[in-house]
């Protein structure tokens, strides 16, 4: 069991941010989630952040007082900071500086399973550390005069060499993303031409996603090895998990799991994980899973909504899906509109999304009867598997069945249409 850090952490609000107190609050979130103790917590109002401290000089020595009385092993503050901000608050405080970015790229670091979130997240922590390479104190010192390479000191060369070997290193590593994102992109064209409609979940980390879609596996009945990882702490899914979705009466559909949003979640990260989230871009229809249960809702839907709509994806028709309405002590299920009040944990409004789902993406299912030739059962257990079968019976010829399917379907299929 790993011992805990303990930390104090450090916000500045500029100008009087509305969410800031929430902010704060998600900061203490994530360092508990990166296994640290919070036994303290300083804020400061600033029209803007210091450029070389972060923070204003009284509040350097209010926080040396505090990091005293609590004995804290590390400061977390709630902004990105440059490397000289990092370095400098270290002198100041005798601490270890972390700040938000480092913090959500530990997490990641600590939850990704398969090889290619692996290599995302060292891409983006790689991409972080670069600007933040400094020589140390002494390295430098022992730079020489003059112009030129030959004059140079061991510090400025040594700095060279260290950030040449992190761009190698990056190099190299989005070499081998490349082809795993061939082979996604494979899989997913092969996915497009079965013409089964894609659904992706998206929203804020831990509103309830994966219990959304483990939920439907169960109630389409599929094996236990086909769930998905399902816990209640921040980014417990970075892997995009897609899986077919097959309800009595309904036509399937694809459900894919992504990687939740957060407030200020690292540029480095929503460019390492365009890959995986380009399962989202490709979507026919989005999930927004809101927890409902939360007193920051709007600020939630407006965190996601903006992130979509930084990575280009915010023409999708999208429902909203109001879960865990059981904590909130909302009337559940329930829709309104393009928006279902369900609880995913208790099972209770998941045959109405679906619903909901089905209107949005089979909005023309075309209803035909086909006569399938004894010999050609496969086109049977084809048909079962993907598209709606109300009825069926045997004729002298063979099976005759009355569905409702998929225009590519009916289309490829025309010979047995009568």
């Amino acid at each position: 069991m790993r011992e805990k850090q303990t930390a104090v952490i450090v916000g500045v609000n500029i100008n009087h941010q509305a969410d800031f107190p929430y902010s704060m609050k998600e900061l203490e979130n994530l360092a508990a989630a990166c296994h640290m103790e919070v036994v303290g917590e300083m804020t400061q109002n600033l029209n803007r952040i210091n450029k070389s401290h972060y923070m204003g000089t009284g509040k350097i020595e209010e926080a040396k007082r505090l990091l005293e009385e609590t004995d804290a092993d590390v400061v977390v503050c709630n902004d990105e900071l440059s490397a000289s901000q990092i370095r400098n608050l270290e002198e100041e405080l005798d601490r270890k500086v972390i700040d938000r970015t480092m913090l959500i790229l530990n997490i990641f670091a600590e939850r990704a399973k398969t090889r290619e979130s692996q290599l995302q997240v060292e891409v983006a922590r790689l991409k972080y550390m670069l600007p933040r390479i400094i020589g140390s104190r002494e390295s430098l010192g022992r730079q020489g005069g003059g112009v030129g390479l030959k004059n140079r000191g061991a510090g400025e060369t040594k700095l060279e060499l260290d950030r040449r070997k992190v761009e190698a290193k990056i190099a190299e590593l989005n070499k081998e993303l490349e082809l795993l994102v061939l082979q996604r992109g494979t899989r997913r064209s092969k996915r497009k031409k079965s013409g089964v409609p894609l659904v992706s979940l998206v929203g804020y980390t831990n509103a309830g996603k994966s219990t959304i879609m483990n939920a439907m596996l169960r109630k389409s009945h599929q094996s236990q090895t086909k769930q998905v990882f399902e816990k209640d702490m921040l980014f417990a899914t970075l892997d995009t998990s897609v899986r077919k979705i097959k309800l009595a009466n309904h036509q399937p559909f694809l459900l894919s799991d992504t990687v939740g949003f957060v407030d200020k979640l690292p540029h480095h990260l929503v460019k390492a994980f365009r890959s995986t989230l380009e399962e989202v871009a490709t979507a026919d229809l989005l999930i927004h899973v809101v927890d409902f249960s939360s007193p920051h809702v709007e600020n939630l839907i407006n965190v996601t909504n903006n992130t979509l709509k930084e990575m280009g994806i915010d023409q999708i028709p999208t429902i909203l899906a109001y879960n865990k309405a059981d904590l909130a002590e909302a009337e559940f299920p329930a829709v309104k509109s393009r928006s279902v009040y369900l609880s995913a944990k208790q099972g209770v409004g998941i045959d109405e999304l679906v619903d909901v789902i089905s209107v949005e993406i089979f909005k023309s299912p075309i209803r035909c009867e086909m006569l399938i030739p004894f010999d050609d059962g496969r086109l049977v257990s084809y048909l079962n598997e993907n598209a709606n079968v109300l009825m069926t019976s045997y004729e002298g010829s063979g099976t005759k069945l009355t569905i409702e399917c998929n225009q590519d379907d009916f289309e490829k299929y025309q010979q047995y249409v009568i």
